[in-house]
């Protein structure tokens, strides 16, 4: 018996008499089940492959935004260095030493 009858047999068992707590949980659990699996199957993911294809994603993921925090940084780091640099070149003009910036 696949999913479907089953959650059919389940509804039609509900219908007959006052369902009880454990037949509604039997029901929901059983529809939310075929329900998840039918998204997976439209998205792709319902093969065997798509715990590796998902992990590999997430480690993609994961390599991006570690290259993008770094890139971040490295602008960050160059943009003080060159601040500095220009406040350094400022002060040995203002104070009268040209001869430092040769």
């Amino acid at each position: 018996m696949n999913e479907e009858e089953a959650l059919a047999r389940l509804i039609a068992l509900a219908g007959t008499s006052a369902p009880d707590a454990a037949l509604l949980r039997a029901v929901v659990e059983e529809a939310s089940e075929l329900g998840a699996r039918r998204a997976l199957a439209r998205l792709g993911l319902a093969d065997e492959a798509a715990r590796d294809d998902v992990s590999d994603l997430r480690q993609l993921l994961g390599a991006w935004r570690d290259a993008k925090k770094s890139a971040w940084a490295a602008v960050v780091d160059w943009a003080v260095r060159g601040t500095l640099a220009l406040l350094v070149v400022g002060l040995a003009m203002r104070l009268g030493f040209p001869g430092l910036l040769k």
